[in-house]
């Protein structure tokens, strides 16, 4: 796997399984947008890993296996993997913390042995490793305006949180599938919720309840991740404000449906998706041709 052919790959990955994502990249000036493909392939081949075997076992060995070529890949060696490259790659070239990577890695392991979080503090704890990280690990592709990187990591995190919280409202009836439950058992106690509700097509009263709490502790990471937009260069506002408005229209489009996530799966219909991208295209393609005039004009 050339680094071109495995760039690539993690572009292909992103467009497929992460379409609003995807929408938002194509925001960015076209020398960040693989570094971000790679952040988005890297993460989403290693869940893969985690979905993809029946036996914890093959599933650890999978996880020892990527762990390893990682290794060998972040100190320069050649390794036979489809996106190590890429990513060992904008790893070396942007300096991300390889601390946040090994987070991820741990919580991906979490996935095979834990399935039930008791408080929200404990879902948490997991989501730092499993969202926060991947936030923190972007960062320094969006690049935090001067002296603003420490500032910016608070806002990177809770976005990051944002988003997996996000996807954990909408996927209720898949995770369950998958013998997971990502609610806090805490909540559904709190609701009067038990897991068999849901594995119901039809929503009780109480869990549509329990989903709207929920989807208002969503917000409160929303608002918290606002807060760092104005740290990042003007050239990646955009993307970071699409992305934020398409995961947000999930959150909108459960509510549409009445908090119905067992029945049906939400997303954002096209034509909104649309509609926040090019309302954040002139912005994009000004804010890259200012950065563009002011790297010719130095000395």
């Amino acid at each position: 796997m050339t680094l071109t052919s495995s760039y690539e790959l993690c572009r292909r990955l992103n467009a497929r399984h992460g379409r609003s994502y995807y929408l938002a990249t194509l925001l960015l000036p076209a020398w960040k947008r693989p570094h971000v493909h790679a952040l988005y392939g890297f993460a989403r081949y290693a869940d893969e890993l985690v979905d993809s075997f029946t036996m914890t076992d093959d599933r650890a060995e999978a996880l020892d296996g990527l762990a390893g070529r990682l290794a060998e890949a972040l100190a320069g060696g050649s390794v036979d993997d489809p996106v190590l490259p890429a990513f060992a790659h904008t790893v070396r070239s942007f300096g991300i913390d390889r601390a946040d990577i090994e987070h991820f890695l741990r919580s991906m392991r979490t996935d095979l042995t834990v399935s039930r979080y008791t408080t929200y503090d404990d879902l948490l704890r997991y989501m730092e490793g499993s969202a926060a990280a991947i936030g923190t690990m972007m960062l320094p592709i969006l690049e935090p305006l001067p002296g603003m990187a420490d500032r910016a990591r608070g806002p990177a995190r809770e976005l990051g949180l944002a988003f997996q919280l996000t996807n954990f409202l909408r996927d209720v009836a898949e995770d369950l599938a998958r013998g997971r439950v990502y609610l806090p058992l805490a909540d559904l106690d709190r609701f009067e919720v038990s897991v068999a509700d849901l594995g119901d097509p039809h929503p009780t009263p109480a869990l549509r309840r329990l989903l709207a709490f929920e989807i208002e502790r969503a917000r409160g990471h929303y608002r918290l991740a606002l807060e760092g937009v104005e740290l990042l260069t003007p050239s990646s506002r955009p993307c970071v404000l699409a992305a934020y408005e398409l995961y947000g229209g999930i959150l909108d489009q459960i509510e549409a449906a009445r908090h119905d996530v067992l029945g049906t799966r939400a997303t954002v219909p096209r034509r909104r998706r649309l509609t926040v991208f090019a309302r954040h295209l002139l912005a994009a393609s000004v804010a890259d041709r200012a950065e563009r005039r002011a790297v010719v004009q130095v000395p």
